[in-house]
């Protein structure tokens, strides 16, 4: 196993997407410009108080969005508790103060959705002079970030998301990837950055989805991604089957099915092998889900040649887990904090937690930072000992994944978006 693992790392780096630039910089993405939740600050906050909080934005409406980053603008979506007002706000890094706040789309019916979902939980992208904002079926939107004006939008394409969206956006070089993981139908679709054409569609496979009840076909992720032998893919994990793609085409490289209903979390990747965790699944022993590693190399149908080890873990994880120098970090929907060996899947370390952690982690600086949907900000020494460094509170619940760059935490709770520097 470890000579395997020592060949990957030479395989797989993250993409070098054309709009990803230095991390501590600006935060274009879910998760990051890079999409893996690690920030290159080098003195983030640890400990806070109102003393240190640069600055509270109230945030109206509600949204589980993180907030993204370029420049002296951060971004975020939300939505009127009934779904049918879609809005984009920028507000200025600085000062807090709303720079802009955008009526993006207005509706006269809803769609449904879970009650701990949101209808502006899809995390926008951003880039020089643009950000481009999703709602799933409710609509996407290119935004120019100087004026304010709304480019293009694109509300033809459609998925039942019964629970609501949750897939964020991805750029690549010209292209605007997003996912529609719906009961109906599931596929992955690329824009045209500049006009939102389309530029190619392609549909998951259905065979593998005939097994499974319809309602839980759907899924919540985000795409990952890589370069495999100087190739792009985009790593994606489907409710029953785990794709890569050809970010370019739309081609499907390889496949895995694994799974049995509504995935949320995203893969990540470190060292050279990519990591996933399906959804909901059942045998006799009750339900539960899997934790994979699966060496990215192949071709074709890849379930019995690359698959690196697999973990039962809690059902239906929601937070997608960090890694960090062969470290896996999460908090399980058990309400257990992990600390997981990537080169096994053996745990290295467990520790309960009083609340429900659906916001995924961030790490900087050697800390891995862990956000409750009851406003606490859990920050723990990363390694092999469990240390907590500090539980910090905020008002309100969190649900959005924070940024940290330029020394400062972005946190959004359910009403506002903090700003929070060192002492």
């Amino acid at each position: 196993m470890k000579k395997k693992l020592i060949v990957l790392m030479s395989l797989l780096v993250i993409a070098s997407l054309d709009v990803l630039i230095a991390q501590d910089e600006n935060w274009t993405h879910f998760r990051g410009s890079n999409l893996d939740a690690i920030s290159q600050s080098q003195n983030p906050p640890v400990k806070w108080d109102e003393t240190n909080i640069k600055w509270k934005t109230a945030i109206h409406g509600r949204g589980w969005s993180s907030p993204v980053v370029y420049g002296n603008q951060v971004w975020l979506s939300t939505a009127s508790s009934d779904g049918k007002s879609l809005h984009a706000v920028c507000v200025d890094f600085e000062t807090g103060e709303v720079i802009h706040d955008i009526l993006v789309f207005e509706h006269d019916s809803v769609i449904n959705k879970h009650d701990v979902n949101s209808y502006a939980t899809p995390t926008s992208a951003i880039e020089d002079g643009f950000v481009y904002v999703h709602y799933g079926s409710l609509g996407t939107a290119c935004i120019d970030t100087k004026s304010g004006r709304i480019v293009w939008t694109e509300t033809q394409l459609k998925c039942n998301h019964i629970q609501g969206p949750g897939s964020s956006v991805l750029l690549y070089n010209n292209l605007v990837i997003l996912h529609y993981e719906g009961v109906d139908e599931r596929f992955i679709v690329a824009l045209n950055k500049k006009n939102g054409e389309k530029v190619w569609k392609t549909h998951r496979q259905e065979e593998p989805y005939k097994a499974i009840p319809w309602i839980g076909t759907k899924a919540y992720v985000t795409p990952l991604p890589v370069t495999v032998d100087g190739r792009d893919l985009i790593i994606s994990n489907g409710s029953a089957v785990i794709n890569a793609y050809d970010p370019k085409t739309g081609n499907e490289v390889w496949s895995i099915t694994r799974g049995a209903e509504s995935t949320v979390s995203m893969p990540f990747a470190e060292n050279g092998v990519v990591y996933f965790e399906t959804g909901f699944m059942k045998d006799d022993e009750g339900s539960f889900s899997e934790l994979m590693a699966v060496n990215p190399s192949g071709t074709g149908n890849i379930d019995e040649t690359h698959v690196l080890w697999s973990k039962r873990i809690p059902s239906m994880p929601l937070a997608t887990p960090v890694i960090k120098n062969g470290l896996i970090y999460t908090v399980d929907t058990r309400r257990m904090m992990r600390c997981i060996d990537a080169s096994n899947g053996e745990d290295v370390w467990s520790s309960r937690m009083r609340s429900q952690f659906n916001a995924s982690p961030v790490y900087a600086n050697g800390k891995i930072y862990f956000s409750s949907t009851r406003g606490e900000v859990v920050v723990i020494e990363a390694g092999r000992e469990h240390e907590v460094l500090a539980e910090n509170q905020l008002e309100g619940e969190i649900w959005a994944t924070p940024a940290i760059l330029r020394n400062s935490l972005l946190i959004r709770t359910d009403k506002y978006l903090y700003r929070i520097e060192c002492f």
